[in-house]
């Protein structure tokens, strides 16, 4: 049956009246006559009966009034941007690939917050490992976060923070010796980060304009690892500025501004279009945002189409 055909017979049965239900449906009287003769060869009734000058309903009429205005509250509501969704009832299980230095800071205040709302909804988070590859096109992540970088061109992305890099090292480094400036930072023994090996990046460039060099001694896979390393030797790492200071602490290490002209890291969101009108996956953006943000004290910039900037 025509579904436009319910909704003529809703207006017909609640208004008693063609015209009336014609000015409500945005057509002609003769329109909703014509609908309303289908109707009654459809149904087999004739649903509405002169009485005097007006329409009075028939007893099938009547039955189908309750039963037609449930009917199309029920398919407005299937039809409607975000319709039903409520995170209390939610069962899903949402996969974000992150950095784990990004990933120790987040993860903590995400599943408390998640879980507050919707208990049955699980987060897996993935290495950086899979960063910029197929991941979000294929589906098998849902966000990613991060320095967002090499994404496909369908991809939509948000930016979220701004975060400087500090240099990071044990209390005691001689470093602290004295004021760091970029000949003393260059002349200690660095400590690289890279999943891919690479003992070179912005750091090596800044201190070259300068006509400094500096060892990196050691190129580790993670910014976990070069913590760790950097609490039990005379290296240094870098680490984002006031990230993770209770742990900076706990683990007996200090940072220091960097003492060159780098630009901060840009952290953003990166998300495949599929989800971007799915309730359940706003919300959880949302709230990946948030956790990101709360300890910047930074407002939520808003979603962005595309690519990166």
């Amino acid at each position: 049956m025509d579904l436009n055909l319910l909704r003529v017979l809703d207006a017909l049965l609640q208004e008693n009246s063609v015209t009336r239900a014609a000015e409500r449906l945005g057509t002609s009287p003769a329109a909703a006559s014509r609908a309303l003769a289908r109707l009654r060869r459809t149904v087999g009734d004739p649903l509405l009966v002169r009485a005097g000058q007006g329409l009075v309903p028939t007893p099938r009429a009547v039955e189908l009034r309750a039963e037609v205005d449930a009917l199309l509250r029920s398919c407005d509501s299937v039809l409607r941007p975000g319709a039903g969704f409520d995170a209390a009832h939610l069962q899903r299980t949402f996969t974000v690939q992150a950095a784990d230095l990004l990933l120790v800071g987040v993860a903590g205040g995400l599943t408390e917050r998640i879980h507050a709302e919707a208990p049955q909804v699980d987060v897996v988070f993935l290495p950086e490992a899979v960063e910029g590859g197929p991941g979000l096109r294929q589906g098998s992540v849902d966000v990613e976060l991060g320095v967002l970088g090499h994404l496909d061109p369908e991809i939509q992305t948000r930016p979220l923070t701004r975060m400087p890099l500090v240099g990071i090292a044990r209390s005691g480094h001689p470093l602290f010796d004295g004021p760091i400036d970029a000949h003393r930072f260059a002349a200690a023994d660095h400590i690289g980060i890279s999943r891919l090996g690479k003992r070179l990046g912005p750091i090596d460039s800044a201190l070259a304009e300068l006509g400094l060099r500096r060892r990196t001694a050691v190129v580790v896979p993670s910014h976990t690892s070069a913590m760790m390393l950097a609490r039990d030797t005379d290296l240094v790492a870098l680490s984002l500025a006031g990230w993770l200071p209770d742990t900076v602490s706990a683990l007996g290490l200090r940072t220091f501004p960097v003492p060159l002209d780098l630009e901060p890291l840009h952290l953003g969101m990166a998300w495949h279009p599929r989800n971007s009108a799915d309730p359940g996956h706003r919300w959880f953006r949302e709230h990946v945002a948030s956790a990101v943000q709360t300890d910047r004290g930074e407002p939520h910039p808003r979603a962005v189409d595309g690519r990166a900037s």
